[in-house]
């Protein structure tokens, strides 16, 4: 993914992200733990203004793309929201209660529990190609746990930038949730802040420039970053119900999803009938390409040339290539596959985020296991079987940030799953009771009780502290 702060600025904003983060500072000293029903209001106010400004969000997104689905903004932006919000006020009370913990013998009689604390302020830096799911995904979590936040989203979408903006001013004080627009200045000034965490959503190489500016302040992170994610169809699972599977995921929202299979493996015997099955499939969803409705836009004319040179550049190195038909006046780039590309091409280095499939036969499933194993660690992986010898197998030797089973994007929107990454694709995972503590503070805290042994473990040391030595170590 790519937020674009190394790409001049569309939109400008004069807002001062260092003030608002003293104001926001100040507030958090005057109640550094906000009450249940504090948290419960930020999150009632917060679906109030999405569910206030639906049709506005759906026409504001579409706008920035060119084209982009209404339907698709619907399914993957603004139900999960508000599904997210339903399971953050359902289960708040329960996630904010102390944990009770074993108190080791040697320290009885005594209580230990685990309290969560509000971290204090936050950051999200969010993307261009969910601008509202990523954006308030992480803001349900950091509400939830008490935070204060400011959000600084992609100036690839200003139309819906300008309204998220506008959306967040009408339910919150700035001095609890604020936003400022602008462009790569402005998003490099707020990764620069002393926050308390910093919440970054985009590509591998801009999370490193945010990870360096965040180490200045030692602030952590939580960074969600994609990378290659592989769908790797076993030998008994039907090439069919894989591809149209596989086809859902890649082209849904024309592949510009952190989580789209990136390419596929499939037994070598079987490419060509999974390539034409794939678009086959592509053509039963997408009739034409141009002048549909249904089939999302390019971002931007840059991404747009960058995906054709990726195609471009696997076709000049021999790789054979299927499409539909283009619609470039359109931004859109039709469903393509290509079949055994060059390895060693940008299409099998870089991150595809469009409609672009490789598949690349394997000669038994050690060897695809190993051949994504040569690779980065994927944010997410496909694994498509009925064996659950096979599942089992892929599954306990390829370590990536989330798995679907026989299925494509789906472990994404459970609410009580952990989303994020590993390794190059992220660190650190929110949704649900994962993020209400990923942006909490777990303080732990003992209480001895009244008869307490700690006194007697005081200089000056002699008979008595060698005996309790030996029964504390159990010799």
């Amino acid at each position: 993914m790519d937020t674009g702060l190394g790409n001049p600025a569309l939109t400008h904003d004069e807002a001062d992200p260092a003030a608002l983060l003293s104001l926001q500072r100040d507030a958090a000293r005057r109640d550094p733990n906000p009450a249940y029903a504090a948290r419960i209001d930020g999150l009632t106010r917060l679906e109030a203004a999405i569910r206030q400004h639906k049709a506005a969000i759906v026409g504001a997104i579409s706008a920035d793309f060119g084209n982009r689905a209404g339907p698709e903004t619907m399914i993957a932006e603004i139900v999960p929201v508000l599904t997210g919000i339903a399971f953050a006020r359902r289960h708040l009370k329960h996630w904010m209660r102390p944990e009770r913990r074993r108190v080791g013998l040697n320290f009885q009689p005594g209580s230990a529990w685990v309290e969560y604390h509000p971290l204090g302020c936050l950051g999200i830096v969010s993307p261009w190609n969910y601008p509202l799911l990523l954006t308030i995904s992480p803001l349900i979590d950091a509400l939830a746990a008490g935070n204060r936040v400011i959000i600084k989203p992609s100036e690839f979408t200003p139309r819906f930038s300008a309204l998220l903006a506008q959306m967040i001013e009408g339910a919150f004080d700035p001095a609890q949730v604020t936003v400022v627009t602008g462009g790569a200045e402005m998003a490099q000034a707020v990764c620069a802040l002393p926050f308390d965490h910093l919440v970054f959503t985009g590509s591998t190489s801009v999370g490193r420039h945010v990870m360096r500016a965040a180490a200045e302040h030692l602030v952590p992170v939580t960074l969600e970053l994609g990378g290659k994610s592989p769908a790797l169809v076993c030998p008994d699972f039907d090439l069919r119900a894989a591809a149209k599977t596989v086809a859902i995921g890649k082209f849904f929202s024309a592949g510009q999803t952190c989580i789209a299979p990136d390419y596929a493996l499939v037994p070598a015997g079987s490419v060509p009938a999974f390539a034409d099955a794939v678009l086959a499939e592509a053509r039963r969803m997408y009739p034409t390409i141009g002048g549909n409705p249904d089939y999302t836009s390019i971002v931007s004319g840059r991404h747009f040339a960058r995906l054709s040179g990726l195609v471009a550049e696997a076709e000049a190195g021999g790789a054979r290539v299927l499409r539909l038909t283009d619609a470039p006046e359109e931004r859109k780039l039709a469903p393509t596959i290509v079949l055994d590309p060059p390895l060693d091409g940008a299409l099998m280095q870089d991150e595809i985020f469009g409609p672009v499939l490789p598949v690349i036969g394997y000669t038994d499933l050690d060897a695809a296991i190993a051949f994504v194993n040569d690779r980065a660690r994927p944010l997410a992986l496909y694994v498509f079987s009925h064996d659950p010898v096979s599942t089992e197998r892929v599954m306990s030797r390829v370590i990536s940030g989330g798995v679907t089973v026989n299925g494509t994007l789906l472990h994404c929107v459970q609410e009580d799953l952990p989303f994020g990454g590993v390794g190059p694709s992220g660190m650190g995972a929110y949704h649900g009771q994962d993020g209400f503590r990923r942006l909490s503070h777990a303080r732990g805290v003992y209480r001895p009780g009244r008869f307490s042994g700690f006194a007697f473990l005081s200089a000056p040391y002699g008979k008595r502290m060698a005996w309790a030595l030996r029964y504390m170590a159990g010799k």
